[in-house]
């Protein structure tokens, strides 16, 4: 059996050697396994904060109409210019016991200056400037000559008897200033859809904002 030890001591040494390499080869990677694997590292983009607005919003001026006749308080107030003659009799207190609003047109829209009269029920016809019925088409308008037309305030029939604006346009005009608020220049006015240049050239010794 020495014998034996001797003649294969070298192979023996080679094989204890092998078995303590892979023992420790073995050991570092269950422990590799074992040991908890960090969480991986998320990169988000992070979006820019928005940019401020820098367009201003214009606010249309309030106008001023003066209410008379059958009212409890009289006198002139500062209203929207969207209003509608309902607004500015309540402005004015309201209407008084003797009132006769079947005379008056409270839907009709304001306008800047003006006179809101409210009639009695023993008043035979409305005095001081009743309100204007809207007239039905451009041919029944009669405009003195070299009277401009106010955009702001027109009818539609009003401003259909401008060259080249139709019952479409007219009321495409309407809209805009409604939305929008009056016209501050003449100009404005080609922000309307279908208005170009040539359309205002044609337009714009007609016209008026106030």
């Amino acid at each position: 059996m020495h014998g034996w030890l001797q003649k294969h001591r070298e192979k023996l040494g080679a094989v204890g050697f092998t078995s303590l390499l892979f023992a420790i080869l073995f050991s570092a990677m269950f422990f590799q396994l074992r040991r908890p694997q960090p969480a991986p590292i998320v990169i988000s983009a992070v979006a820019p904060p928005p940019k401020p607005t820098t367009a201003a919003t214009v606010t249309p001026l309030p106008i001023r109409v003066y209410v008379s006749g059958a009212v409890l308080r009289p006198g002139v107030y500062a209203l929207p210019w969207y209003g509608r003659v309902e607004d500015a009799v309540a402005a004015a207190g309201g209407s008084a016991a003797d009132a006769d609003l079947s005379r008056v047109n409270l839907a009709l829209r304001l306008r800047d200056e003006q006179q809101i009269y409210v009639p009695g029920r023993a008043e035979a016809v409305t005095p001081v400037l009743p309100t204007a019925p809207p007239l039905t088409s451009s041919t029944d308008m009669s405009r003195t000559p070299g009277q401009k037309i106010n955009i702001n305030t027109a009818s539609a029939a009003e401003l259909e008897a401008l060259p080249g604006v139709g019952p479409v346009l007219s009321q495409r005009i309407i809209d805009y200033r409604q939305a929008n608020g009056p016209f501050g220049r003449l100009e404005d006015i080609k922000k309307v859809k279908g208005i170009g240049d040539k359309t205002f050239e044609d337009l714009k010794d007609l016209i008026a904002t106030e």
